[in-house]
Parts: C-alpha cells; sequence; structure tokens
C-alpha cells in the first residue's frame, strides 16, 4: 500500500470523525428546540454520568471488536461487581479492597471467557453469551435476588463525588479512561497488535505475534472495565441491583459501531467511539425528556443500531473499492 493510499484512508477516517461531529450537533440543536432545558449545563453533566455506565463497557468493546471478538457478558459483569462490591461492605468491608476484588472478579471471569474461545474454540458470541446468562445467575443468587443496599459514605462517594462541587468522579474516570486507551491504542505495540490481529489473525502469526495471549488481554480488559461501570453504579444508586445494566452490552456496541468500528476488524478508534457513545445517550435523554414511551424508546434505539450496522457496511464496501482502484491505478 502506497503513501498516497495511506493518505486518502487516513483522509477518510478524518472525514467520518467530522460527520459524527456534525451529527451529534445537529442532535443537541433538535431536542435544544423541542425543549429549553435540554442545552443545559446540568442536562449536560447528567448526560455525561449517565454515560459512565456504558462509556467504560465501550472502551472494552471497541478493543475487542477491532480484534474480531466481542463480548456480550459485560452487562452481567457489572450487576455481579457491583453486587460483590456492595455486600462486603455491607458485611464490612472496607469498600477499597471491596472494590479492587470486585474489578479483579470482572478480570477472573474476562479470562474464563479467553479460556473458552481459544482453547474450547467456542465462538466468542456464544462463549460470552453463556458467561452471561452464568453471571447474571451469580449476582442474583449472591443477594438472593434483593438488592444490597449500602449506607457507606465512602463507597458512595465513587459514585457522587464531584471535583470543585460540580464535575462528578465517574465522569472524570471516564475522560481519562478515554484517553489512556485511546493512547495505547494509538501509540503503542499492543494496541497495533489489536489492529493486526483483527485485520488478519494468520498474517499477524506470521508477523510473530501471539493472538491468544493478546485476546487473553483484551477480555481481562473488557472484565476489569465493566466491573468498574457496574460499582460505580452500585455506588452512585447506594445498592448493587442484580438486574443493573441490563442490555448496556448491545448499547456499548452501538455506541463502537456508530463512531466507525467495524464489525469485521481491524478498524475503529477511542475517538470515534466517544462520539458514538455521546450521540446514543444524547439521542436517549432526549427522547426521555420528550416524555416518549419506552416502547418507542426501544424502537428508535434499535433503529439506530440499524442504521450504526448500514454505516459499517457502507464503509467497509467504499474503502475495499478504493483500495481496488488505488491498486489500479498503481499497477504496471
Amino acid at each position: 500500500m502506497n503513501v498516497s493510499l495511506l493518505d486518502k484512508i487516513k483522509k477518510s477516517d478524518f472525514t467520518e470523525k467530522i460527520s459524527l461531529v456534525i451529527a451529534l450537533a445537529g442532535l443537541v440543536t433538535v431536542f435544544s428546540v423541542l425543549n429549553n432545558n435540554y442545552f443545559s449545563v446540568q442536562n449536560i453533566l447528567n448526560i455525561l454520568v449517565a454515560c459512565s455506565l456504558m462509556g467504560f463497557i465501550a472502551i472494552g468493546e471497541t478493543y475487542l471488536i477491532i480484534a474480531g471478538q466481542i463480548d456480550l457478558s459485560v452487562g452481567a459483569i457489572a450487576a455481579f461487581a457491583g453486587v460483590l462490591a456492595s455486600g462486603g461492605v455491607r458485611m464490612g468491608l472496607h469498600p477499597v479492597p471491596a472494590v479492587l476484588f470486585a474489578i479483579l472478579s470482572g478480570g477472573v471471569v474476562g479470562a474464563a471467557n479467553a479460556t473458552a474461545i481459544n482453547y474450547l474454540k467456542i465462538q466468542p458470541f456464544i462463549a460470552t453469551l453463556a458467561s452471561m446468562s452464568i453471571m447474571r445467575g451469580f449476582a442474583y443468587i449472591i443477594c438472593a435476588g434483593k438488592p444490597f443496599a449500602v449506607s457507606n459514605s465512602l463507597f458512595i462517594s465513587f459514585g457522587t463525588y464531584r471535583f470543585f462541587g460540580v464535575i462528578p468522579l465517574p465522569v472524570v474516570l471516564l475522560i481519562a479512561a478515554f484517553i489512556v486507551f485511546g493512547f495505547i491504542l494509538k501509540r503503542t505495540y499492543f494496541g497495533r497488535s489489536v489492529y493486526v490481529i483483527g485485520g488478519n489473525a494468520y498474517a499477524a502469526r506470521l508477523a510473530g505475534l501471539n493472538p491468544v495471549s493478546i485476546i487473553y488481554r483484551l477480555y481481562i480488559i473488557s472484565g476489569c472495565l465493566a466491573a468498574l461501570a457496574g460499582i460505580l453504579l452500585s455506588a452512585r444508586m447506594n445498592s448493587g441491583q442484580p438486574s443493573a445494566a441490563t442490555g448496556v452490552e448491545f448499547d456499548a456496541v452501538t455506541a463502537a459501531v456508530l463512531g466507525g468500528t467495524a464489525f469485521t476488524g481491524g478498524v475503529g478508534t477511542m475517538l470515534g467511539t466517544l462520539l458514538g457513545m455521546l450521540i446514543l445517550q444524547g439521542f436517549n435523554t432526549g427522547l426521555i425528556m420528550l416524555n416518549v414511551q419506552i416502547f418507542w424508546q426501544n424502537v428508535a434505539q434499535g433503529m439506530l443500531l440499524v442504521v450504526a450496522l448500514a454505516f459499517d457496511f457502507y464503509r467497509k464496501k467504499s474503502t475495499a473499492k478504493k483500495v481496488l482502484e488505488e491498486s489500479l491505478k498503481s499497477a504496471p
């Protein structure tokens, strides 16, 4: 692939991000006209806080989808970790070790998913679907089907503390996570390896990479991020609820795909996922503020996923066409 072709692909990626920014601006404008309170500091903060559950999970999903994988168990892991941390605090455990243990449990589940995929050769969709059912069941078993209410002020502060009395801690952590994982994905050897195994796993092996090891790390990261998201949610709600985060895995996947991550693997950025997340959550919040019935909200979210997948198909087809045209032009 010559330099001019690389320039064209980078230009195309830049154009795609600009289109997402325009779509986000258009969405904000429309809902601001329909509801004067939409574009307010408080509502923007509310949207960002709501993003903290989906956002951490979307980061993990972006890495996995780029690598040609997927994790459907993240919502259940979030609920399980929230219940586990809340239960530990209720029993008198200090919040910090309770939180660390719950995050570690998410990593263990991620490692179990990777083992099923790498060694049992179970498809990622099936392996994580089974894991989703198992972990959701464990979440209900631990608390006997009843939420664990928490009154510990330190634990609750994980989800409610505000810097300068304005910016919520979950929002700060989410922004930091996007920056760190964006840097890792774009600027490190590990990040480049994720793109390579997603683009062509066989070529990755020939290049000396170890796809098994990379997949293990990706699922462990995904599990830990999901657990962190679930803990922050339980701290914000003052309780660990086994039914929490139901369906969040589909929102996270939608955000990633809407932001330009290709289901075929090898393509995606953290910036794109960030924009996709803001569009999706801003859209959901706008519908709620307009008092749209929950049934129609589900319909709208499903349609948004279809639109995201359609754009993914169009991007893949367009990129393949450009590569073919450039190859024909450079042929002798």
